[in-house]
C-alpha cells in the first residue's frame, strides 16, 4: 500500500485555505476486503512498533485528533489502534473544562495527561479547543478568569498560538513526538451522517441538538481551523489534513502517517551486555535444575 503522507502535511509557515484541501481523494483500497487487509497489516506493524517504543523507553508519542462533529475521530482511533497493547496506550477526551480546570491556565488540564516515555497518548480533542471552539464562541473566555486586558483581540489569539507552539517544541526536545490530525469533513457529508444517526436507533445516542446548533457556525469554524493550522503546524509537531468523507480511506492514511513517524525513530531492542548475559545464563542454569 503506497501513501504519500507528505501530501497531507501542512508545511511550517503555510497559509491554509481549507477550500483547496480535499475532503475526499482516490481510495487507497479497491474493495472492502482489500481495505481490511491493508488495515490489518498496518495495525499489526503498529503493534510491533509500539512494543519497540516501550522497550527502548526513549520516546513518547502524542496523537492529537481534531475535527468537526461526525468526522470519524472515534472510529479512526478505535480501528487504527486496535492492535496496540492497552498498557502502552491511553486515550483522553476533553469536553467542557471543570471548575477546577478553569482555575488554571488553558494548557494545564491536558498537560496532566501527556504520555510517559515508551507510551502512546491520544487526545480526542485537545488543548486546541481553546483556539477553535473558544474562538468561535469568545463568550466562553468570560468564565476563564483571565486578567484584565488579556483578551485584547489583536494579541490574544497570537499569544495562545505562541504558547502552544512553545509547549510542543519543549515536548519535542524532551522526547515526545507529536502528530496532529485534522479530519477534513465536508458540510454535505456531515449532513448525511447526522441523518444516519437519526435514522439508525443504535446511533441515536451519538446525536444531540447541540450538534445542529454548532453546525450553524460552520463557516466560522473553518476560519478558526485555517488560522490554527497556519499558526501551529511546525516541523517538530506537524498538522496533517486528512480527507474524511471516506472513513476507511482516512483510517489507512492515518495509520500510515503514524507508522512513518515511528520508523523515523530507528528504534531497536536494548542490547544485552556481557555482564547481563552471564547473569541470565546463570539464572537459566538454576531454572534447568
Amino acid at each position: 500500500m503506497k501513501v504519500k503522507t507528505r501530501d497531507f502535511r501542512v508545511s511550517e509557515g503555510e497559509k491554509v485555505d481549507l477550500k483547496k484541501w480535499p475532503t475526499r481523494v482516490k481510495p487507497i483500497y479497491s474493495s472492502r476486503a482489500q481495505y481490511q487487509k491493508f488495515l490489518g497489516e498496518q495495525v499489526e506493524e503498529l503493534s510491533r512498533q509500539q512494543q519497540l517504543l516501550y522497550a527502548s523507553n526513549r520516546h513518547a508519542v502524542l496523537l492529537v485528533f481534531q475535527a468537526m462533529d461526525a468526522a470519524g475521530k472515534d472510529g479512526a482511533i478505535r480501528h487504527v489502534m486496535s492492535g496496540v497493547n492497552p498498557q502502552g496506550c491511553q486515550v483522553f477526551s476533553f469536553k467542557h473544562p471543570s471548575a477546577v480546570e478553569l482555575e488554571h491556565d488553558f494548557l494545564w488540564r491536558t498537560s496532566r495527561c501527556l504520555p510517559e516515555r515508551g507510551r502512546i497518548g491520544i487526545f480526542n480533542r485537545s488543548y486546541y479547543e481553546e483556539v477553535l471552539i473558544v474562538r468561535v464562541h469568545p463568550e466562553i473566555l468570560h468564565s476563564q478568569g483571565l486578567p484584565d486586558g488579556a483578551t485584547d483581540e489583536k494579541a490574544f489569539w497570537r499569544e495562545r498560538y505562541r504558547s502552544i507552539v512553545e509547549m510542543e517544541s519543549h515536548l519535542h526536545r524532551n522526547g515526545t513526538r507529536i502528530i496532529k490530525f485534522f479530519l477534513h469533513l465536508s458540510e454535505e457529508e456531515q449532513r448525511k451522517r447526522f441523518i444516519d444517526r437519526i435514522d439508525d436507533p443504535e446511533k441515536n445516542w451519538k446525536f444531540s441538538l447541540a450538534d445542529i446548533e454548532e453546525r450553524k457556525f460552520w463557516k466560522q469554524y473553518m476560519q478558526a481551523y485555517e488560522a490554527c493550522l497556519s499558526a501551529t503546524s511546525t516541523k517538530v509537531a506537524p498538522w496533517y489534513v486528512v480527507p474524511a468523507d471516506d472513513k476507511e480511506n482516512a483510517r489507512l492514511i492515518i495509520s500510515r502517517i503514524i507508522l512513518d513517524t515511528f520508523k523515523a525513530f530507528e528504534m531497536s531492542y536494548p542490547k544485552t551486555d556481557e555482564r547481563r548475559r552471564q547473569e541470565l545464563l546463570s539464572i537459566r542454569q538454576h531454572l534447568m535444575k
